[in-house]
């Protein structure tokens, strides 16, 4: 039995069981790709693929719990023991189809014809139920030299399919990596290809290198490639200030979504342009109002502290706009400015002191709001309306959210006989 490391060790028992009875049959049957990777690499393995050279038909007739989920690509999905492992035939693959899928897979009976189908050489890989290693491409020896190569030559892989170059950069990224010479410059030959990948698949690609240790390196590679210039939603590489990226890799776990708004930042997206963009890159409408709630803050706070000259009305606007933005935003936008190079933003010195003067006490002020929303004021709208015997219209909103501002700055009490007094105080202004 080998021996894995990386893997829950129920799961490699359940993935064993699968091999184990694959070869009583007399067929082959590996672990293959990222699998035997990750376990070399000393990284969780978080799932396991099989290759085998049973038909799908064979092993379907094998295991009792399957599902066919790509009969015509050689994929059965065996389930063991609460696990599920993809079983796939080996395989060749023909001409490619808008430089991503294949148009056809020719089963085949040696599983090195179905390594060198695949994109580089550590995922080129396949290990059997004594751990007996199949590297017929010098995968292990590029692993041990930090290498991203691909199999065979990189035009041609790149060529089948395109989405494989950000795969390289992202690989590159994530295990910090080199990008062997060659591959490197099939890539930069190739990246015009890009245009035919689906902007949810580019996404998902650089989602994962953003959330990776290394993002800056990523973002690196593709600056230098170019890449992102050739995809359908493309971003000039020469709009970025590098200077401001430098402290990404602090931004991570739950914070990690604020990696966006600080790349976002640096290549001077404001957030109608960057809610653009990242509709056009697919993201979710709650991944899209987290990272650009900080650039909507940026831009208040700029506005503000090249006016206020005191500390009140430093406060005030703060607390606006907190209140206009939210209070997440908020947060994120000082997280942020731990990570910016001092005094990045263009300015006088006396604006670089507010602005520091804000970033120092922005955090007591966002405690000190006793309300962050109209839902949270003790007097209700329909209780305005009463008061004042009037009907509603666009005027009850406004003297709502005047209620909320003053409430929120501590200008009056969240009482609701003080609220009513100042309703009354508006209304007879109104028809003075």
């Amino acid at each position: 039995m080998v021996q894995w490391t990386q893997a829950d060790d129920e799961m490699a028992k359940q993935s064993e069981n699968v091999l184990t009875r694959l070869n009583e049959q007399g067929f082959e049957a590996y672990w293959v790709g990222g699998c035997v990777r990750d376990e070399m690499l000393g990284r969780a393995v978080d799932d396991m693929d099989i290759t085998t050279s049973a038909s799908p038909e064979q092993v379907m007739a094998l295991f009792d719990d399957c599902i066919p989920t790509g009969l015509q690509h050689g994929t059965v999905t065996v389930r063991s023991g609460g696990y599920y492992f993809e079983v796939t035939t080996f395989r060749t693959e023909s001409e490619y189809q808008d430089n991503r899928r294949p148009a056809a897979v020719q089963f085949v009976q040696d599983i090195k014809e179905d390594l060198e189908r695949r994109d580089f050489t550590m995922n080129a890989l396949a290990m059997d139920v004594k751990g007996a290693i199949v590297d017929p491409f010098g995968g292990q020896v590029d692993i041990k030299q930090e290498l991203v190569r691909c199999v065979g030559r990189a035009v041609e892989r790149f060529g089948e399919d395109a989405l494989r170059m950000l795969r390289c950069v992202r690989f590159a990224s994530v295990f910090n990596f080199r990008i062997a010479y060659n591959t490197w410059k099939g890539l930069v030959d190739q990246r015009e290809l890009l245009r035919h990948i689906a902007m949810e698949r580019v996404r998902t690609e650089m989602v994962k290198m953003m959330a990776g240790p290394h993002p800056l390196k990523g973002l690196e590679l593709l600056f230098r490639s170019r890449a992102l210039e050739y995809v359908k939603a493309p971003v000039d590489s020469s709009r970025f200030n590098k200077d401001l990226l430098t402290g990404l890799h602090h931004l991570a776990g739950e914070h990690v979504l604020l990696r966006w708004s600080c790349v976002l930042l640096a290549g001077g997206y404001n957030r109608e342009e960057a809610d653009k963009l990242l509709r056009l890159w697919t993201f979710s409408n709650e991944q899209r109002v987290r990272i650009t709630g900080v650039l909507q803050m940026e831009q208040l706070v700029s506005d503000f502290v090249e006016q206020c000259e005191d500390d009140k009305g430093l406060r005030e606007n703060w607390i606006l706009s907190v209140l206009h933005c939210g209070a997440q935003a908020a947060n994120d936008w000082l997280l942020l400015q731990e990570q910016l190079p001092t005094q990045w933003r263009k300015g006088t010195e006396q604006t670089h002191d507010r602005l520091l003067k804000v970033q120092t006490l922005a955090a007591d002020w966002s405690r000190s709001m006793p309300v962050h929303a109209i839902k949270e004021l003790e007097i209700t709208g329909e209780q305005v309306l009463q008061l004042v015997e009037r009907k509603g219209g666009p005027w009850l909103g406004q003297l709502m959210k005047h209620l909320l501002r003053e409430t929120a700055i501590g200008n009056i009490m969240n009482q609701y006989e003080t609220l009513c007094a100042e309703v009354k105080r508006v209304a007879a202004n109104d028809q003075a």
